[in-house]
């Protein structure tokens, strides 16, 4: 990760990234002349969101900090960003008011037993937290059972919790768990990416980019890339080793447990009628019979003392 003051490479990289992939057609600016920049010129897009030059080549090296919202909004505009890249540009501009040199540990937020209550109730799908950095905090029986490679994986972390970034970046397994493994890794950079946005400083954070940098050449493809994206849900394929293919639909659902910390309950379902369906519900018994506490043993009464 960037080692700049603050966030201002995350700022300077994104912003210059986002540039590069508008044409000048696209943008409706003459195209005469040859050039020498892939995409659009610093100028060009300063004339789009109505700021001198001066100002947006400062903005692009990072000074965000004092930048109003309605001028954030206007290269948010001049740059074509979605929803999520504006998301994550309004909050690396939020976080550069608090710029830090030093990283920070974040306190990890305890999932309470109503949560995991909830998770439990929920027999025939798959369901799990999952935390900002990807780390599986808490889940049902069924997604240890789906998600067995994952938990029996040696990238889990020293109180046992998978990281799903971790999985699938480091471990070769993952290749063969995830049928689609390269757009699961283009969509988890994406995350970390939302997640840097939200919390740069965060200690853990940076050393999980860090390493998946080193050892990764695939993720540092993914995270050259600077997408963004703040929920994942659709459609999974997987290819589990007890019940073979499975076409799964998950849903990424919010789930505030702090004020800062982001969690999502991600449901792992399958549509009915299907052998997916059938391949989960055989999943789901193996899962029951193994979380069952065990029944103690009804001894027969012994006779008393005549």
């Amino acid at each position: 990760m960037d080692q700049q003051p603050g966030n201002r490479g995350d700022i300077r990289d994104f912003l210059a990234s986002r540039r590069a992939r508008i044409t000048p057609a696209q943008a409706g600016l003459p195209t005469s002349g040859r050039r020498r920049v892939a995409g659009l010129r610093r100028e060009e897009v300063a004339v789009l969101a109505g700021v001198s030059t001066e100002w947006y080549t400062r903005l692009e090296k990072g000074h965000i900090g004092g930048v109003s919202e309605n001028v954030l909004d206007a290269v948010a505009r001049a740059l074509r960003l979605d929803d999520d890249e504006r998301t994550y540009l309004f909050g690396l501009a939020r976080s550069s008011r608090h710029a830090s040199r030093t990283p920070s540990r974040r306190r990890d937020v305890e999932v309470p037993p109503r949560v995991q209550w909830l998770l439990d109730s929920m027999t025939t799908s798959s369901a799990f937290v999952r935390n900002g950095r990807t780390d599986i905090v808490a889940g049902n029986p069924l997604a240890r059972a789906l998600l067995g490679p994952m938990f029996d994986s040696a990238t889990i972390d020293e109180r046992g919790r998978p990281n799903i970034a971790r999985y699938i970046f480091l471990d070769h397994g993952a290749r063969d768990f995830f049928v689609d493994w390269d757009a699961a890794g283009v969509a988890t950079a994406a995350l970390l990416r939302a997640e840097v946005g939200r919390e740069p400083r965060d200690r853990e954070l940076r050393g999980l980019v860090e390493e998946l940098s080193t050892f990764s050449p695939e993720f540092r493809g993914h995270w050259a890339a600077h997408d963004v994206l703040m929920r994942h849900d659709g459609v999974k394929r997987l290819q589990h080793p007890s019940v073979g293919h499975l076409e799964l639909t998950f849903q990424s659902l919010d789930l505030p447990l702090s004020d800062r910390a982001v969690h999502d309950l991600i449901v792992y379902t399958a549509e009915p009628g299907t052998a997916s369906e059938d391949r989960l519900e055989l999943l789901a018994i193996w899962a029951a019979t193994q979380s069952r506490p065990a029944q103690p043993t009804r001894r027969s009464p012994q006779p008393g003392p005549l």
